[in-house]
């Protein structure tokens, strides 16, 4: 079981607290975030435009809106930008008043919070051990026409697998006969190079929303930005109409319009994930007593094979902070999410792991 009481990664104030040091002196592989950390473009702008505290954000944010458009050639009719995905996620939930939803296990908790905001009945379709944790087309027959809405995540969070892309457009398709709301949970696609996700296809698919976020890739979760995007421009209006004003604020917004034109920080980043993602991958695998499975995102999925090691209290004594996934509904205590970070800091939590192993015994 979890040392924390939060539900995602990141809390490093109660991880610390739980040593009596501060946040500071931890290093936290429990959040997903990109270790190059905030671009220099968008630190610069923000210093240059501190006077926007001193006024309301344009209430439709248009300028972002815009910025967005171009980023993905689409109309800015089709995005709605929003205090952090997670708010997009209950934006949609609230527009759309899915009675019977279906959510993927294991995957992100909040799709389930913001179902039960509403009286819907979730339904659960569980990914399975023996499969690697890959989503199979067994999905197919489990959609059936009692159901309104489905949520799945590419990449998958946790695992960081990605489904097989002729799979994902058989799920739309059934989805679409069956009159299925498909959201599509994006949040992680940017850091996988050579995918452009769902978005180019919604022109043909009004029935599929894309969750994004730049919170993650850009390093910047302290402001909140993501969006949603649908090409129906009637439905994105009526989720429009389920916000609240300014759910933004005014240097979230700026961010949007900063940072998608950073070119030189999006193929740094992508040099560092192919670099690093690749070698800390092989050198957890070699660790005794420890399964990776092989995700595509800045992230792993680990499983402990040895009988009574809490890995999280392990590294945490060594001030390293993991997310434990024994809250991940189809995950036990035996599973960790460990972040990919720069090659210093992966090689400290390989060091760290190669202990607690090599003083362990391993299982029967």
């Amino acid at each position: 079981m979890s040392l924390l009481k939060s539900e995602h990664g990141g809390n490093t104030r109660e991880a610390a607290a739980l040593l009596g040091i501060l946040p500071e002196q931890l290093l936290d592989f429990s959040a997903n975030i990109n270790p190059l950390g905030m671009p220099e473009s968008l630190k610069r702008a923000i210093i240059d435009n501190l006077a926007s505290a001193e006024k309301y954000p344009d209430v439709e944010y248009f300028s972002l809106h815009q910025a967005l458009a171009r980023h993905h050639r689409i109309p800015a009719a089709w995005i709605l930008a929003g205090n952090g995905e997670t708010e997009s996620i209950f934006t949609l939930v609230k527009g759309l008043k899915p009675r019977h939803a279906m959510i993927v296990t294991p995957g992100f908790a909040e799709y389930r919070r913001a179902l039960q905001w509403g009286e819907c009945q979730i339904h659960e379709f569980a990914l399975r051990e023996a499969d690697g944790w890959q989503l199979t087309d067994a999905i197919l027959d489990a959609l059936t026409p009692e159901l309104d809405c489905l949520f799945l995540c590419t990449p998958n969070n946790p695992t960081g697998l990605l489904p097989d892309p002729h799979l994902i457009l058989a799920i739309a398709e059934r989805c679409k006969t069956l009159g299925i709301a498909l959201i599509l949970d994006e949040a992680f696609i940017d850091f996988i190079s050579d995918q452009q996700g769902f978005i180019p296809l919604l022109e043909k698919h009004p029935h599929i929303w894309v969750l994004r976020s730049l919170t993650k890739f850009y390093a910047i979760p302290g402001l909140r930005l993501g969006y949603l995007v649908n090409s129906d421009e009637c439905a994105v209006a009526k989720m429009r109409n389920q916000q609240m004003p300014w759910s933004i604020n005014a240097f979230a917004a700026l961010a949007g319009e900063i940072i998608l034109q950073d070119t030189a920080y999006q193929q740094a980043t992508w040099r560092w994930l192919a670099q690093e993602g690749p070698r800390f991958y092989a050198l957890l695998r070699e660790l005794p007593g420890l399964t990776v499975y092989p995700g595509q995102a800045n992230y792993l999925l680990l499983r402990c094979d040895r009988k009574g090691v809490d890995l999280q209290q392990a590294l945490l004594e060594q001030h390293i902070l993991i997310r434990s996934c024994a809250n991940y509904p189809g995950l036990d205590a035996r599973f960790y999410r460990v972040a990919i970070r720069s090659r210093e800091e992966n090689n400290r939590v390989l060091a760290a792991l190669s202990g607690v192993f090599t003083d362990t015994v391993p299982a029967d």
